[in-house]
């Protein structure tokens, strides 16, 4: 029954499935609203949607909490979220896209490619664990790396931290990190956090150090691990 549902609607379904795989991430049942905001469509859409979802398999409902996806609907959805990673990676390292441009490009592209061709971009690249952004890309079976990164807000004051993982869906953000040298991979100490929200600064390694303040809201977007603790 997936199946047909997908092939009548596959491209809405497989927008839909994706905005649920990412809201469930945060551990909650994916509500209608949000649901709605992630897609910029109008709630009673969504609950049309939702209901040819069910009917099909490929979402659970949850009385009052929203709506989780079947094993299937998870299933269909990391298919579409490997598409769209390697495609994100394939863009950058072998075609020269920007990291701020390449996610639309892959939105554009993720509901027309197929397998065979994702696979052989995969191999193409020396098969990526990670896109550009640091996002884990899925496997072929349906798996996905679960990252235990904390946010810049949240790791101590004296230790040194590695960037991993930030959100490819804002250009001018990413825009604004290039410039900072802050892409995955960068290093940096974090030197102070101001109390009630304030910002953080940090300084970056590099052949030339340098200092750089970040905003509380920008901070607690930057994904990292501690990769040296301060002694003492």
């Amino acid at each position: 029954m997936a199946s047909a549902a997908q092939s009548s609607l596959s491209r809405s379904i497989e927008d839909y499935l994706k905005a649920i795989l990412e809201l469930e991430s945060e551990g909650t049942p994916a509500q209608t609203t949000a649901i709605a905001e992630a897609l910029a469509v109008a709630p009673p859409s969504v609950s049309g949607m939702l209901k040819r979802l069910a009917e099909a398999g490929l979402i659970e409902h949850l009385p009052y909490r929203g709506v989780m996806l079947s094993p299937g609907g998870r299933r269909a959805a990391l298919k579409v979220v490997r598409r769209h990673r390697v495609l994100e990676s394939y863009l950058m390292s072998k075609l020269g896209y920007d990291w701020d441009t390449v996610h639309d490009e892959a939105e554009r592209l993720e509901h027309a490619v197929s397998d065979q061709l994702i696979e052989r971009m995969a191999m193409a690249l020396g098969n990526p664990r990670y896109d550009p952004h640091g996002a884990p890309i899925p496997t072929t079976a349906g798996e996905v790396e679960r990252p235990d990164h904390v946010a810049l807000t949240e790791i101590p004051v004296g230790d040194v931290a590695e960037l991993r993982m930030v959100s490819d869906k804002e250009p001018e953000r990413l825009r604004y990190l290039a410039s900072l040298g802050l892409k995955p991979g960068a290093t940096f100490e974090v030197l102070s956090r101001q109390p009630f929200r304030g910002p953080v600064t940090i300084r970056l390694g590099g052949v030339i150090s340098r200092d750089q303040v970040i905003g509380h809201e920008l901070a607690g977007s930057l994904w990292c691990s501690v990769v040296e603790r301060e002694v003492g």
